[in-house]
């Protein structure tokens, strides 16, 4: 794996990466899977994302090392941008006045922008890497249970699986 561009590029795969993020996250209950394993076991969201998607979709095994390098490449912009927009729209998610409920789905936005070249930065990782897994299934859970460790056992990975199963039967 080569380190990411640090200005988020542009290329196609982070937008595959994006597109397979939004159809998974979109399954029934996988949010709330991805944001259980983020709040108890401190896992990040794009990460898990990423591990799926590079073994079901690229076909690349993840080892500890490319995750950590992962795990680096966005360290600052999920610790200085994201959560620092998360912890913020939060705060105003109960706030019934409408200026700020207006701020509030703007800060959305910028999070969503965020996320969105955290993703590519990971995507960016994989470029010139041949994925050379026969089973992207077998790959993807193996590079899940990496990054989860005793995580892996939890109901929400086990859902976070059959939800990738279905939706590569699918597609």
């Amino acid at each position: 794996m080569r380190q990411p561009e640090r200005g988020g590029p542009t290329n196609d795969a982070g937008k595959a990466f994006w597109r397979f993020s939004l159809a998974l996250y979109a399954r029934p209950r996988v949010a709330e899977a991805l944001i259980a394993l983020q709040d108890r076991a401190g896992r990040d969201v794009n990460l898990m994302l990423f591990a799926l998607w590079a073994g079901a979709v690229r076909r690349v095994a993840l080892d500890a090392g490319a995750l950590a390098a992962a795990e680096a490449a966005i360290g600052g912009l999920r610790r200085d941008v994201v959560e620092s927009l998360r912890v913020l729209r939060q705060r105003l998610k109960t706030d019934p006045n409408p200026d700020l409920r207006e701020l509030r789905r703007k800060i959305l936005a910028l999070e969503l922008a965020a996320e969105r070249r955290m993703q590519r930065r990971l995507a960016a990782m994989l470029d010139g890497t041949d994925g050379r897994e026969p089973d992207g299934l077998a790959t993807a859970d193996g590079n899940l249970a990496i990054y989860l460790g005793a995580e892996v056992e939890s109901p929400e990975a086990a859902l976070l699986r059959a939800s990738l199963a279905a939706l590569t039967r699918r597609d």
